[in-house]
């Protein structure tokens, strides 16, 4: 194996992209390449590091060379046993091939979180020892590898997975009304989880939470609302799933600028952005006590109200929102007499001091290329298709629809053209408005935020801004990786427990990510995740000349690149379990 470097050219820059690589022989003598784990963009330090644990020092050859990256384990001389046990070879048998992999890195990371101890505190075992920690840990395993129903886990993937086997369990823990009933124990702990959770971002990636992160989504529910009772949170809103048809559920959430979750809550449908920050201001500060924090929101959070409650508090809560566009055109005329400073490279802002506040006019010219490019797009379609209706031979009405179906498809370039129709005639004219070309222009690539940070350097208060995107990831993987949605519950308490186990699920994935990240920006959560599904469990089945049987239960040994990963990530494989002899008249096991 060895690393390989990849150049591109990417806006007039030069882009290297790193892989780990290993030379395989074919038929004919070939030798073909395989890439066995992408890296992306690495630093010079992270390439010699991985570099140094790839290549191997060959002592005859005075060099380093590629070799194979473990040696071999010693295979000590067993000595001669008092007894002896006789196999019937010809009958080996393997049975019940399990997925076991993932399984144990789900584990490993719900131990490094120290959720073992969080909820085995909470969750002690019920009067028939029903283990509803460990329970919990399946579904939220499950909504981390393979998410699906709790009817799916109970009826193919917990057999097909090696839980039981890692928990020392048995199909008990999957039992459909044990997974149901456990849902009805969790929302009582939400907040200690919180609280915890906190505790260990602070342990184990030495973060600090004085710059929160606060964004909303949704996700829908494809019912009839007239059949829904009148107190449920699922209602009818603006949905960002563009599913307006379908009643929902709003989910605000905090985080730190690394992604990693602090605290989340489920509201309903018809709550407007606008009447949520006061809420989450106020959890936090009975949470957490008062202090310093900047809060960094996108346009249409807070309201003025909210915005000037936050500046009078003691201490002031500071925070830096996304303005709308109304606001820039009253600043406008202010703004172009301001010098540019530079933020980063490509990156320039105007600073604006107005009534205590201090507004932050940025321009990006990565920014600028894409959605210029957007608009020409949109554009040049929308031209094409008034062309072709304008052709077209018919109805007044007909010629209405199809102007609004291409008003639909390109809205932003609809606003640059000017259409006057003729009722009597059926036909219509269009041109171009250059004077709202023009505003569009200059504004392409530019945003205003506002901020009561008066004193912050320009570059900081935008990177503060840009951090926002963690948020939108965290979303994408509730959405994504741990698919949140189509929820399967239709009692509001479980519904919101079952965002609960995902939100749960999140905060695995984001370790992983985490983890990762140190490593190589190119690897992701799931690609771990899939590396490592490889890896299964099997049972050996060894029948005896004396009619018992010796069961084997082995994972299968991972291949050289997984043997890789693991090792970077400062995992040590368990040791594979003791067999077991089976004695076909008393129908138990004993260890040997």
């Amino acid at each position: 194996m060895f690393l390989r470097r990849t150049e591109r050219k990417k806006d007039g820059k030069s882009h290297s992209y790193w892989s780990i690589v290993e030379n395989k022989r074919v038929a004919g003598g070939r030798m073909v390449q395989r890439q066995v784990l992408y890296l992306g963009e690495i630093s010079s330090s992270q390439a010699a590091s991985w570099r140094k644990a790839i290549e191997v020092f060959d002592e005859d050859a005075g060099r380093a060379r590629t070799l194979a990256l473990f040696a071999e384990d010693r295979v000590e001389a067993v000595g001669a046993a008092s007894d002896a046990v006789q196999l019937r070879l010809s009958e080996l048998q393997l049975r019940r091939p399990r997925q076991w992999g993932a399984c144990w890195l789900a584990g490993q990371l719900w131990s490094e979180l120290q959720l073992d101890r969080f909820w085995s505190a909470r969750l002690p075992p019920s009067r028939k020892n029903t283990r509803w920690d460990e329970i919990l840990q399946v579904l939220v395993c499950y909504r981390l590898i393979a998410p699906g129903s709790e009817w799916r886990l109970h009826r193919e993937w917990f057999g097909n997975s090696a839980m039981a086997d890692l928990l020392g369990g048995d199909f008990g823990l999957a039992e459909a009304h044990k997974l149901y009933a456990c849902h009805d124990l969790l929302l009582e702990h939400k907040e200690a989880l919180f609280s915890h959770l906190t505790g260990r971002w602070r342990d184990l990636f030495n973060v600090t939470f004085d710059v929160l992160l606060y964004d909303l989504t949704s996700t829908y529910f494809e019912v009839n609302a007239a059949d829904l009772p009148e107190n449920t949170k699922r209602r009818h809103g603006y949905s960002r799933d563009k599913r307006p048809d379908c009643p929902q559920v709003v989910i605000a959430l905090v985080v730190t600028p690394e992604g990693l979750p602090l605290a989340y809550e489920v509201l309903s449908g018809n709550t407007a952005d606008s009447k949520t920050l006061r809420l989450f201001l106020a959890n936090i500060e009975r949470q957490y006590g008062r202090a310093r924090r900047v809060w960094v929101m996108d346009r249409g959070v807070p309201t003025e109200a909210v915005l000037a409650e936050m500046r009078n508090s003691d201490p002031p809560v500071q925070y830096i929102v996304g303005t709308p566009k109304g606001r820039l055109n009253r600043l406008e005329k202010h703004l172009l007499d301001k010098p540019w400073q530079e933020a980063r490279q490509g990156v320039q802002v105007k600073l604006l001091a107005d009534d205590g506040e201090l507004y932050v006019f940025a321009q990006s010219l990565d920014r600028v290329s894409k959605e210029r490019a957007m608009r020409r797009r949109q554009l040049k379609w929308l031209w094409k298709r008034l062309q072709q209706i304008a052709a077209m031979a018919i109805s007044h009405d007909e010629l209405l629809m199809k102007l609004g179906a291409a008003r639909s498809k390109a809205p932003g370039a609809w606003r640059l053209v000017d259409v006057v129709t003729d009722k009597q005639t059926a036909t219509f004219t269009f041109s171009l408005n250059r004077k709202k070309l023009r505003i569009v222009r200059r504004r392409e690539g530019r945003y205003l935020l506002r901020t009561n940070l008066t004193d912050n350097d320009p570059a900081l208060l935008w990177q503060y801004y840009i951090q926002l995107v963690a948020v939108e990831e965290a979303f994408k993987n509730l959405k994504g990786d741990l698919a949140i949605r189509p929820i399967f519950h239709h009692d509001d308490k479980r519904i919101e427990a079952h965002i609960f186990i995902a939100f749960l699920a999140y905060c695995l994935h984001v370790t992983l990510g985490r983890r990762l990240h140190a490593l190589a920006p190119g690897l992701t959560a799931r690609s771990a995740l899939e590396k490592f599904a490889v890896v299964q469990m099997i049972d050996v089945h060894l029948p005896t000349t004396d009619g018992r049987e010796i069961v084997l239960t082995r994972y299968t040994q991972p291949e050289p690149e997984l043997k890789l990963l693991i090792d970077r990530l400062k995992l040590s494989l368990p040791p594979q379990q003791p067999p077991k002899i089976a004695s076909a008249d008393l129908h138990r096991q004993i260890r040997l």
